[in-house]
């Protein structure tokens, strides 16, 4: 075999090996009819993000409005160690500031990632384009997985046998529980935990905050932020 046959072979190799990962953020800002601030939850956008990179994995970032969406101010303190690499890093700042818009995506991924934080419970449930997208990728065996708040936007999703794609699934999600202890109950539109069951999901949780992840096929689930990193890893075995 010739040299340019093996360079052939190693870049078609690569290429194969190459996956892409779109994260999906909320572009909801406020807390309801509130004036407080929300948004998404930073760590669950750069724990994940960081994991997946590392590995080698292509990662873009989009959103419903496109462009910068807002992080909830809570999430901004305190940050871990992961928090700080990501806003230390150019390029993931440059990918945030400049989120793609959900209804101009055209090319699919590997899979999608939905990325928790209140401001999700608004926007991501009735976004069209996404439950298209989201349906889409599930029923042409691309990763679907979700954070914390994150699976909010899989309620409405319904395959094209019109049954709900979280129906008869093993899900994690921010539960009921995690909901009063934030004081934020009554404010959300609707139990997280409550309504994936609604939707037939077999919803399972583990003690409040810690970290909790759950594979069923291609569709990967986390409870709270504490479960990012672990549905990160579980998304990246799911992708081979």
């Amino acid at each position: 075999m010739s040299q340019f046959q093996l360079f052939h072979l190693a870049s078609v190799r690569i290429c194969k090996l190459m996956k892409r990962i779109l994260m999906i953020v909320t572009s909801h800002a406020r807390l309801g009819a509130t004036e407080t601030k929300t948004g998404f939850w930073l760590e669950e956008l750069a724990t994940p993000y960081l994991a997946l990179t590392q590995a080698g994995v292509e990662v873009e970032i989009a959103s419903p409005a496109g462009g910068q969406p807002p992080a909830d101010p809570k999430s901004e303190q305190n940050p871990t160690p992961e928090v700080k690499a990501f806003l230390d890093d150019p390029a993931a700042v440059q990918k945030l500031s400049s989120s793609l818009r959900l209804a101009e995506l055209s090319g699919p991924y590997d899979a999608y990632f939905v990325v928790g934080g209140h401001g999700v419970m608004w926007d991501l449930p009735e976004n069209a384009a996404l439950q298209s997208m989201l349906a889409h990728a599930y029923e042409t065996g691309r990763v679907v997985a979700a954070v914390c708040h994150g699976p909010a936007a899989l309620v409405n999703v319904r395959l094209s046998s019109g049954s709900y794609l979280v129906a008869g699934k093993r899900v994690a999600a921010f539960s009921n529980a995690e909901e009063t202890a934030v004081g934020l109950d009554k404010v959300v539109p609707f139990a997280l935990e409550s309504r994936l069951i609604e939707r037939g999901a077999k919803y399972e949780s583990a003690p409040m905050w810690s970290s909790f992840a759950i594979r069923e096929g291609k569709l990967i689930t986390g409870q709270n932020p504490a479960s990012s990193l672990a549905v990160a890893q579980a998304t990246l075995a799911a992708l081979g």
